[in-house]
């Protein structure tokens, strides 16, 4: 077990070190900061409600991400393709599913620093008023489990297809369906003309219940284990997509 962790690990330091030599990781939290406080600031009105949380801004997050996240996951398995050097990759001492989970916590561990320098806005309503802290947490924890069910989407998308712009395109549609399936405008629609079944199950397919849920401070166990299953889903497939591959 301790090889397999050292292992993962290794292959997760090598892609964050390769996020962080490139100024496009840059680019990527510059730009996340921006959209966070823009549409926390100006869009969400935040002095203007007065009220001294984080409701505003967590609550972009789904939106933000479903950009943002799938143009960080696509260079995960296309890059690899592209250039040729996921045959060297698959010769080191290491298996498959050592890759993925090394390349899945990479990104997920970039996004988590994106997100850790969003603290000064806690800082900021802390000192405005008298925020819940619990909620804060849940609610940089909901951000993170979101971010790691998109990154599984784009690393599967990405082990398809050698040119990243597909694999973007690809897992920006997949995660647009599994924000919209939840989102009232839509669960609406399809329950003036759809049976109530077919609605529920559409919705069930949705991150925004269990995003929302925990985002407002309800920590269930329902809505952790549903991230963790859409993460692990994906992890699986890509780690079946890989080995179909890799046999032809």
């Amino acid at each position: 077990m301790s090889g397999t962790l050292r292992n993962t690990w290794t292959v997760a330091r090598r892609e964050l070190g390769g996020y962080f030599g490139a100024p496009v990781a840059y680019v990527f939290i510059v730009i996340f900061l921006l959209m966070s406080g823009f549409f926390t600031f100006s869009v969400g009105r935040f002095y203007e409600m007065g009220q001294a949380d984080l409701a505003l801004f967590f609550v972009w997050h789904p939106w933000i991400f479903l950009f943002l996240v799938p143009a960080v996951a696509m260079r995960l398995w296309a890059e690899e393709w592209r250039t040729g050097t996921i045959e060297l990759l698959m010769t080191l001492p290491v298996s498959i599913l050592q890759i993925v989970l090394g390349k899945f916590l990479a990104a997920w561990l970039f996004i988590a620093i994106a997100l850790f320098l969003t603290f000064p806005l806690v800082l900021t309503v802390a000192y405005l008023g008298d925020p819940d802290l619990g909620t804060i947490v849940c609610g940089y924890a909901a951000s993170l489990l979101l971010a790691g069910a998109y990154i599984g989407i784009g690393g599967m998308t990405s082990s398809l297809t050698r040119n990243q712009v597909i694999s973007f395109i690809v897992s920006l549609v997949i995660c647009l369906f599994l924000v919209l399936a939840g989102w009232p405008p839509v669960t609406d629609m399809l329950a003036g003309w759809a049976p109530a079944w077919l609605v529920d199950t559409v919705s069930g397919f949705s991150v925004m219940p269990h995003f929302l849920a925990m985002q407002r401070g309800v920590l269930d166990l329902r809505d952790i284990l549903y991230f963790v299953s859409v993460i692990f889903f994906m992890l699986a497939a890509t780690g079946v997509i890989l080995r179909n591959r890799r046999a032809f």
